[in-house]
């Protein structure tokens, strides 16, 4: 069987990739093979998780030319579906139509809360605990052009716990929704690509 050729893209630590290559280890990704990471930042630790993991690793400066060198690394692979892990740069509409229906994110909240423009990161646990929030979580949803407006695949909800602080709803949005999620997402939407062939 054919494996859909999956590309990581990545900004940070990368703890949602180390997600998806132990959950690929497991064989919970019959249907994809991560064959490629790209960060925008070459200091991302994330393209060490990669390296150690035997997955071609690659910086693309954060540039003008940003998505040209990362279309022309996609073309390389042969890459057919791509997940965005923790990726701080937006696509352009153009990119984005190139893969649509194609491109995955996780993103840190319940969507429709917490979303959208400048909620990324710890900026979304530090709004929902302003906001009093007693159910927060992750969605994973397809990217379009709009930011976190795509059509949502799966969610899970996280309960917040009295004295939670930003950097711990993170930690526990990650390991009880992101980690699961993300995963299990890529797999539905390399399942269909697999059959389709």
């Amino acid at each position: 069987m054919l494996k859909a050729k999956t590309a990581v893209l990545v900004s940070g630590g990368g703890t949602n990739l180390q997600a998806l290559i132990d959950a690929e280890r497991r064989g919970e990704l019959p249907h994809a093979e991560i064959s490629l990471v790209v960060s925008n930042r070459e200091s991302a630790y994330a393209l060490q998780r990669a390296k150690d993991a035997g997955i071609r690793a690659e910086y693309v400066k954060s540039d003008a030319a940003f998505e040209t060198g990362l279309l022309s690394l996609l073309g390389e692979e042969g890459i057919q579906l791509i997940v965005l892990a923790g990726f701080l740069r937006i696509l352009s509409a153009d990119f984005i139509k190139r893969y649509e229906g194609r491109i995955i994110n996780v993103h840190p909240s319940l969507i429709p809360s917490f979303c959208g423009m400048g909620f990324y990161g710890l900026k979304v646990h530090e709004a929902a605990l302003s906001r009093g929030v007693k159910l927060t979580g992750a969605t994973v949803h397809i990217v379009t052009a709009e930011a976190d407006a795509g059509p949502i695949l799966l969610q899970k909800a996280v309960e917040v716990e009295e004295g939670d602080t930003p950097e711990i709803l993170q930690k526990r949005v990650m390991r009880e929704a992101e980690w699961i999620l993300l995963p299990r997402a890529l797999e539905m939407l390399a399942k269909g690509i697999s059959e389709d062939k």
